[in-house]
């Protein structure tokens, strides 16, 4: 199939777009949110940039949705409404947010585009009302064991820690920070230490490394911390269990389900978890040996084979796209003004 996609969440589509199908990724020229392309990824030939402007409609087979804006946009530039007279699913990435649990989902109101949560928490967590819902878990190319664990420190995957704060667990830090050395990767993680008040030899900003870099830096570390509160399922928990790095995680969302308690520790208990940080980090066979566990775990849940093959299943499931003299413009609920003749 040739599916229209907007390059939203890198880390997902990092995954997706290694499938057996056509991916085409509007690109503008001043890049940003709805046209960042391939933004210079390696990924395979099968992903194409296209200019949507100049996107003929009967080139798109379907249509994957991950923002509500995009239902215009894709009704714009090709004419075509997703759900009614082009094939869309629409995956959910987030928890939401705001007044939970009584939050309803964008797409609550109709039942033609099915909404794929990527956690089973995110399932849960929103109000639905009558879509058509389900969720294909994460899937992670394998990176392979890298793990070394030669430095008796913590590593910590996080975008945005200070504006984010209590979301990702950033006030947590220094709890952990008095355990072991922190080193924290991730967008704008540049003068961390500062904000939240301890010294930078407790705390080294790592900034955003190219994936490669990162599992290979990332892997040096004794023990992976994931301290978030409330993100759907962050990949880098995944990737860190992939590389084979023991875990210690809250046990907030999706992270009890992704983590075994053989591989480290997954609680709300903070002084369990520094215990366990502790000890791991003092005892790097202990570390290696939970590490394999969680590496194991992820293999077997996480696979990129098992991703991949589910979202085939539901790609196949999509409705067949009318003809062009089938299509009925009266019934698509789109304002007048935002009409456009194929």
């Amino acid at each position: 199939m040739r599916l229209l996609l907007w390059h939203v969440h890198g880390s997902w589509t990092d995954a997706f777009v290694r499938g057996r199908h056509e991916y085409l990724l509007p690109v503008l020229p001043e890049g940003g949110p709805w046209g960042l392309g391939r933004a210079g990824r390696e990924w395979p030939a099968t992903v194409r940039e296209v200019a949507l402007a100049e996107l003929d409609a009967d080139a798109v087979d379907a249509v994957v949705l991950q923002r509500p804006e995009e239902i215009a946009e894709v009704f714009r530039a090709l004419g075509r409404r997703p759900g009614r007279d082009l094939p869309a699913v629409y995956v959910e990435h987030n928890t939401p947010k705001g007044n939970f649990p009584f939050i309803r989902h964008p797409l609550a109101e109709q039942a033609s585009i099915p909404v794929v949560h990527v956690t089973h928490f995110n399932r849960l967590a929103w109000d639905s009302g009558s879509a058509p819902t389900l969720v294909i878990e994460h899937g992670i190319p394998d990176p392979g064991l890298l793990y070394t664990g030669e430095l008796p420190e913590l590593g910590v995957v996080v975008n945005e820690p200070v504006r984010r704060g209590r979301v990702t667990g950033t006030d947590l830090l220094p709890v952990f920070a008095s355990v072991a050395p922190l080193q924290v990767f991730g967008m704008q993680t540049q003068g961390l230490a500062a904000a939240i008040g301890i010294g930078e030899s407790r705390l080294t900003s790592r900034g955003d490394l190219r994936t490669r870099e990162l599992h290979r830096e990332l892997s040096r570390c004794r023990v992976y911390v994931h301290p978030m509160r409330w993100t759907s399922l962050g990949l880098s928990l995944l990737e860190a269990m992939h590389l084979g790095m023991p875990v210690v995680a809250l046990a907030a969302t999706e992270a009890p389900r992704a983590v075994p308690p053989e591989a480290g520790a997954i609680s709300a208990d903070m002084d369990e978890l520094l215990r366990c940080a502790a000890r791991l980090v003092a005892n790097p066979e202990e570390a290696r040996r939970r590490g394999a566990a969680a590496r194991e775990a992820a293999l077997a849940r996480y696979s990129l084979d098992r991703f991949l093959g589910r979202w085939d299943e539901v790609l196949a499931d999509l409705a067949p796209r009318p003809k062009a003299n089938e299509r009925l413009e009266e019934k698509i609920l789109i304002p007048a003004r935002e009409r456009k003749t194929p």
